[in-house]
């Protein structure tokens, strides 16, 4: 399933007279530019403009193609994608939107068709395809024999076997679904969260609650998601549970399409819109889809769509909250501080009993320099979550942040301790907490020790190997100080303060001229403004003139273990 936005296809890909000499230069060359930026709606408007110019060209066709698709236009993209099977193109995309638009008018038997006339968008979605539309046809036998064809190859397994308990149970075969379900846990792969809901859905309509009810907490633990956490309630009441995750073979080749998106969305976000996309032409109402689509466009740069997709979600949707925080982290994104606090504001009236909501708010206020309103959310976050939490260690830590911006050292302090109690080997809370206690000269033993053990743990982070560099500068330990610096620079080599740590070292054991040379480096890197200021002061009077150094006292050597 490889495709990319803008990836060439056939005849008429090269950029060349085939495909320069009929499309004006501007619109080509602003064609590419919006694709390298992967700005999909100028994407599909220019070279729907440049087909016009030139309407068989395989390049033009198959971007328009992509960029329709990922917008969700899926009439032009079947058009498209009709003109580039007419032209005898291969394309995977193409394969798609015709599937996805055959499988909305029901015609099931086109869907077959393609497979066998070779048009292919991939193994996993070619042989899920075939069984949905055999199920489509009505030709149930054909459909699981198509699951199990695809069962057959070791690394296909897993998928084949959940979307045949799929069929089984969309069939009212509960107890073959249970077992394909669990021939598919033995497998040893990782459950989905999309996987818990169907096995546990099937369970409880099968009066097995008990089963499904530890199912979700096994996988979930004491805090799951939404969807996970109504299902949790119906289980736990008295009115029948039906197996309702989909309804129609249509939603299961939507499924499909979701699971294949959220496989392939790490590596290629625009695939994965894409297979998002498909999955919501097929079913509308799948809220996670739509929180896929949004993350990803929101991934890719585009936050007016992943906006329009967050606020697909609606109100009424267990994911609703979910799109709403989805909808606030884009605002964000975009500058619009004001109007995302409106959001979150907004969520924590109607939510007052949900952490996750509490600690987002914390985030925003913290970002906006709001520290005293920040600690209150990141407070009412700890008080609302359980002991157990796995994200308790980094509310502590954030609050720490918020109290050190208010100059609250001590209970800054407390916190960072608190949360080191909780994550003893987190190097973000090690190295914070390690670094302040030197810069503040407390406690140099301890701190030095934590610096290196975060160090240790994340020895190709280069902030981290900074603050061990800076560490030592701080203790006058200077030829210590050049070695981790000099290491620090090599992992981050555009980063203004390093250089500048870089600099500072050197001057110490006398390698003036290359300090002057790290100091102007720092300074081509957009250093901070006060940064700046410094810098051009060390380089028109030196490092003592400029900034005299601070007293702090040397560890020392039996120490240190160095």
């Amino acid at each position: 399933m490889a495709w990319a936005l803008g990836a060439a296809t056939g005849a008429g890909a090269q950029t060349g007279t085939g495909a320069q000499g009929a499309t004006p230069a501007g619109t080509y060359l602003a064609a590419r530019a919006a694709e390298a930026a992967k700005d999909l709606p100028a994407v599909a408007d220019l070279y729907a403009r440049a087909l016009g110019q030139d309407p068989a060209n395989a390049r033009f066709l198959q971007s328009a193609l992509l960029a329709d698709f990922a917008l969700g236009r899926l009439p032009e993209a079947r058009a498209l994608a009709d003109r580039l099977v007419a032209a005898g193109e291969p394309s995977a995309v193409a394969a798609l939107a015709r599937a996805v638009t055959a499988a909305q008018a029901d015609d099931w038997r086109a869907i077959l068709r393609d497979l066998e006339a070779g048009r292919r968008v991939g193994p996993i979605a070619d042989g899920l395809a075939r069984g949905w539309a055999w199920m489509g046809e009505g030709e149930t036998g054909k459909a699981l024999a198509a699951f199990d064809e695809l069962a057959s190859t070791p690394s296909l397994k897993p998928f084949a076997l959940y979307h045949k308990g799929l069929a089984l149970a969309l069939l009212g075969d509960l107890d073959g679904a249970r077992a394909a379900f669990a021939l598919a846990d033995s497998e040893g792969v990782q459950r989905t969260r999309r996987a818990v809901l169907a096995e546990a859905e099937v369970l409880g309509a099968l009066g097995r609650r008990d089963e499904a009810l530890r199912l979700i907490d096994e996988v979930a633990g004491k805090s799951p998601d939404a969807l996970l956490a109504a299902l949790r309630v119906r289980l736990q009441g008295d009115a029948p549970v039906a197996f309702d995750l989909i309804a129609s073979p249509a939603e299961g080749l939507a499924e499909a399409y979701l699971n294949l998106a959220a496989v392939v969305a790490g590596d290629d976000p625009t695939n994965g819109v894409i297979l998002a996309r498909a999955a919501l032409a097929l079913d509308p109402d799948e809220a996670d889809a739509a929180l896929l689509a949004g993350q990803l466009l929101a991934d890719l740069g585009q936050p007016d769509l992943a906006r329009e997709a967050f606020a697909s979600v609606p109100s009424d949707d267990p994911d609703a909250l979910a799109a709403e925080l989805g909808r606030a982290s884009v605002l964000r994104s975009q500058g619009e501080d004001e109007a995302a606090l409106e959001v979150l504001s907004r969520l924590a009236q109607d939510h007052p009993d949900l952490p996750e909501v509490q600690a987002t708010l914390g985030d925003l206020l913290r970002g906006m320099d709001r520290p005293q309103d920040a600690e209150a959310a990141y407070g009412r976050a700890i008080d609302l979550s359980p002991a157990d939490a796995g994200n308790l260690w980094y509310l502590h830590f954030t609050r720490a942040l918020a109290r050190q911006a208010q100059d609250d050292w001590p209970d800054a302090e407390a916190d960072l301790r608190r949360s080191l109690q909780l994550r003893p080997d987190q190097p973000q809370a090690l190295n914070h907490l390690g670094y302040t206690l030197v810069d503040r000269g407390e406690k140099l033993d301890e701190a030095l020790d934590l610096i290196r053990k975060a160090v240790a743990l994340r020895p190709d982070d280069g902030a981290i190997v900074d603050s061990l560099g800076w560490a030592y500068y701080r203790l006058a330990r200077y030829p210590e100080a050049v070695e981790q610096l000099e290491k620090a620079a090599t992992l981050v080599a555009t980063d203004p303060v390093v250089n500048d740590h870089l600099g500072d070292a050197y001057w110490r054991v006398g390698r003036e001229r290359e300090a002057r040379f790290q100091w102007s480096r720092a300074l081509s890197f957009d250093p901070e403004p006060d940064e700046a200021e410094t810098l051009h002061r060390k380089l028109a009077k030196g490092l003592d003139a400029a900034d005299p150094p601070k007293e702090t006292a040397a560890l020392p050597p039996e120490s240190t273990g160095g």
